[in-house]
């Protein structure tokens, strides 16, 4: 397969520049758990973040107007026995989350509009079927009330939340499951599991379609549907050092472009925007926030870099393109 250059990514010149510490959050106390997770999650109403807190686990909601310095003593959502791992906002009511937890429970809540007033501890609904701890919600995309949960037993289950029912049960991964994405229909399913595998997932039928060796490194993995339906993947080589690479879903195991970044240890996390066709990659312990631009069947890494000093953000932009 042979690419040739087209042109410069349109975001060559593109520049950023930090919020003043006023319109950011302040005095937020992020979990310290060491589970590989964003924790945190936003939708047009509201910003969720896991938090420290004692005697179980909890997650902050704040509305976005409410920056600066949040008071210590600020409600929180707090009904798990153990500590929160992940959380999701539903695509379809931006006053329902999601939340998964190591007291294998999943609970769905109502935030109220303009926020919490009070401590909430009393969930819509709790989800119970994981044997081990829950590390992955997810909302589908395109189906009202259906929720995508995965465990430490290597389960996945598919949720009817109206009912509180598992519509779909999947036992296709050996091992720990990483990460899970729907593609943009909702008809297909996007894995990566600790035995270095991709494997794409036909979710009615509960059968694997394909899957390759995704990255040689034993470290976790990330692999996320993009909107052209090409397959973007983070993970570690054989040597320790991160990766990138773009596929398409028909030839998981040749991949279109794989790129060695760096030898840093975190995770690496591939957050996409639709709208203009950009993979942030941002990682734990990292003060840089690199961004590509995807276009069809070729990725133009901008090979960017947004640079936290604590300040200001500056961006660096490499202008070679891959192919």
């Amino acid at each position: 397969m042979s690419f040739r250059v087209v042109r410069s990514s349109k975001f060559r010149h593109v520049y950023g520049q930090a919020l003043k510490r006023e319109q950011c959050y302040d005095n937020i106390r992020v979990s310290k758990s060491s589970w590989d997770s964003t924790f945190c999650a936003v939708n047009p109403k509201f910003l969720a973040i896991i938090v420290e807190s004692a005697g179980g686990g909890a997650f902050i909601v704040l509305p976005h107007n409410k920056v600066g310095r949040i008071p210590a003593d600020h409600p929180l959502v707090g009904g798990h026995k153990g500590p929160v791992l992940d959380i999701a906002w539903c695509p379809h009511n931006d006053n329902v989350i999601a939340s998964g937890s190591e007291d294998c429970v999943v609970k769905v809540w109502q935030i109220p509009d303009g926020g919490l007033s009070r401590t909430l501890t009393e969930p819509v609904l709790d989800l119970v079927y994981h044997q081990r701890r829950v590390g992955l919600v997810l909302w589908h995309p395109t189906a009202q009330n259906v929720l995508l949960t995965a465990g430490s037993d290597n389960q996945i289950a598919i949720w009817n939340v109206g009912t509180g029912e598992v519509m779909v049960h999947l036992d296709c991964h050996p091992d720990l499951i990483y990460s899970a994405c729907w593609n943009w229909t909702g008809t297909k399913l996007l894995t990566t599991c600790r035995d270095k595998k991709i494997r794409i997932i036909d979710p009615r039928k509960g059968e694997v379609e394909s899957e390759a060796i995704a990255h040689e490194g034993s470290k976790a993995s990330r692999a996320i549907f993009l909107k052209h339906g090409l397959v973007f993947t983070t993970g570690f080589s054989r040597m320790s050092e991160r990766q990138y690479s773009l596929r398409t879903p028909d030839a998981l195991n040749e991949p279109i472009v794989t790129v060695e970044i760096d030898t840093s240890n975190g995770v690496m996390f591939p957050l996409y925007d639709p709208d203009t066709n950009m993979i942030y990659l941002c990682g734990k312990g990292d003060s840089v926030i690199r961004y590509f631009e995807v276009k069809k069947k070729t990725i133009l890494p901008v090979s960017s870099s947004i640079r936290d000093t604590g300040r200001m953000v500056w961006v660096t932009l490499d202008e070679a393109v891959l192919y």
